[in-house]
């Protein structure tokens, strides 16, 4: 009974449903094969759970030591017995076979499927070719004699230290603590938000733009609060108002670059060849008849390397009867339809955006003069109040296309990311927002008392903020911060817009396949009810260990 007592009343009822809910699953042949396909199982990936559980307890262990080994834990007995289960993970990832599959997968998982030489082309799931798999091997060989190395060496520093009576921090034992802890949370953290997983590759997914997503917006809103902060002076208006003024004479001089001369040289009987690198508003307005003269209709267009390419495929009567040539490629005899200027698109795109920011700084500026405040806290109360007011969804679609598409032409390719990292950025930005009016609350809930404290004991402003304002802080928006942990766990199914293969997107998939009415969507509301369940108790474990209003 006191088990049930401790049992909150919503937790009760799914706990009272469980055993209908496993009945369902284990007889049902249909949520079977949603739940599978939802989770993400490929086949043949139960291969690849003993590697997976092999590297996890290692890298665990050895985190564990450092954890149990603390002053206030009292747990040295476990820091000894984690010691020994590091040593032994380490030993059966050196001699055991079935860790080779695991790793495998990861490195054909990793690799462009398109691009790579590593994997057999046309097979699903990704397979190494067999040089690949003898080179996979052959980095096994090494890695993990060098991993047990670390281990024994980083447990021996760490122990001898303890053993000779050495603090903590003591060189020795700093050592140690830091080979064991480098080694085995860079292994962890792999594993868990980098590595392929194929037994439950669409939870992996989930999980990982979820958490990705709460810390790099955690952070967004601190900086947006920070930025609160800032007190303006006379001379940060005057340097904000000469950045304005730099980047508008920097914006004028793109935007005042001399003009190309184009032509429209030919008749508007077939298709208008278009060359590369011609500015994109001189190609709408041949296609839309934005010009003097143009036809009433939409004039249908061929894109061409050169104008040398547009004239051949004239001559050769291909159905291109005129070209947009820059004038001194355009042959004498072609009768000319329109001539213009035109600024090509690399300076115009450069100088607008430039001017862009100029307007931005400048407007900044001026509020911050008019109201006695720093501009950039100006600008990021702008950028809280403009998110808030933006759908989740529109601010997904912003960021993972046409902003994304825009970063990629600019940098010519170098910046393109993939649209999991694209979705992250888009939720981080859109809940940075909502961070930041919760941490804002926290901190203007400290007493102003305990401030005007800190600064007569000499602390700065920074120390007051890490020593003072933000532990207690903490202790006050948990509550909060796990509600918006459990908000963006189930805005994660937004990301699918991006065809990013998570829990929605693949029961998606799986639902347009075997056209089951109910099974598919039953399957993932449980499986994300239990995912939200499970990060509620873990809000409410945080909660009471920080709770001191009952101690």
């Amino acid at each position: 009974m006191s088990f049930l007592r401790s049992v909150r009343p919503s937790n009760l009822i799914i706990l009272t449903a469980l055993p209908f809910i496993i009945y369902l699953f284990v007889s049902s042949g249909d949520y079977q094969r949603s739940l599978r396909a939802i989770l993400g199982v490929e086949n043949g990936s139960s291969a690849f759970v003993p590697g997976f559980l092999a590297l996890a307890i290692a890298f665990s262990a050895g985190l564990g030591v450092l954890l149990f080994s603390r002053p206030k834990a009292g747990r040295q007995k476990w820091a000894v017995a984690a010691a020994v289960l590091n040593v032994a993970a380490a030993f059966v990832l050196l001699l055991g076979q079935s860790i080779h599959p695991f790793i495998a997968s990861v490195v054909a998982n990793g690799v462009d499927p398109f691009k790579s030489e590593l994997i057999v082309k046309g097979v699903t799931p990704r397979q190494l070719t067999e040089a690949a798999d003898l080179w996979v091997r052959s980095v096994e060989a090494w890695l993990f004699p060098g991993y047990l190395v670390l281990s024994i060496l980083g447990l021996g520093l760490f122990f001898a230290g303890e053993r000779a009576g050495e603090p903590l921090d003591s060189p020795l034992r700093r050592i140690g603590r830091w080979i064991l802890g480098v080694v085995n949370g860079a292994g962890l953290v792999f594993i868990f938000f980098f590595a392929h997983i194929a037994f439950a590759a669409g939870v992996a997914t989930t999980i990982r733009a979820a958490i990705a997503a709460y810390i790099l917006a955690a952070v967004m809103g601190l900086v947006w609060v920070g930025l609160l902060q800032l007190r303006s002076t006379v001379r940060t208006s005057l340097y904000f108002a000469v950045a304005t003024l730099i980047l508008a004479l920097v914006a004028a001089w793109f935007l005042l670059q001399p003009r190309d001369t184009y032509v429209l040289a030919g008749s508007l009987d077939g298709k208008v060849g278009i060359v590369t690198n011609t500015p994109a508003g001189l190609i709408s307005a041949v296609r839309f008849g934005q010009y003097d003269g143009a036809p009433q209709t939409e004039t249908p267009v061929r894109t061409f390397v050169g104008p040398t390419e547009a004239l051949a495929s004239m001559a050769k009567n291909e159905g291109v009867s005129a070209a947009l040539l820059p004038v001194a490629s355009a042959p004498e005899d072609l009768p000319v339809l329109w001539k213009t200027e035109a600024l090509n698109d690399r300076d115009r795109a450069t100088g607008i955006t430039v001017a862009v920011l100029a307007i931005i700084l400048g407007l900044l500026t001026f509020g911050g003069y008019l109201h006695q405040r720093h501009p950039l806290a100006v600008g990021s109360e702008f950028i809280v109040d403009t998110i808030r007011g933006i759908p989740m969804l529109v601010i997904v679609l912003y960021v993972g296309l046409p902003l994304s598409g825009a970063l990629k032409d600019a940098t010519q390719g170098v910046l393109d990311p993939p649209n999991l990292v694209r979705g992250i950025v888009a939720m981080a930005l859109a809940y940075s927002a909502y961070l930041a009016e919760i941490f804002r609350s926290g901190i203007n809930a400290i007493p102003v008392g305990q401030v005007e404290a800190a600064r007569s004991i000499g602390l700065n402003r920074w120390q007051t903020a890490r020593l003072v304002i933000l532990p207690q802080a903490f202790r006050i928006i948990i509550p909060p911060l796990g509600n918006e942990l459990i908000a963006i766990l189930k805005d994660t199914s937004l990301l699918s817009i991006l065809s990013i293969r998570d829990i929605t997107q693949r029961m998606r998939e799986f639902q347009s396949a075997s056209f089951l009415p109910f099974a598919p969507y039953n399957s993932a509301a449980i499986f994300y009810i239990f995912l939200t369940l499970a990060a509620a108790s873990l809000v409410n474990m945080v909660e009471r260990k920080y709770d001191i209003k009952h101690r």
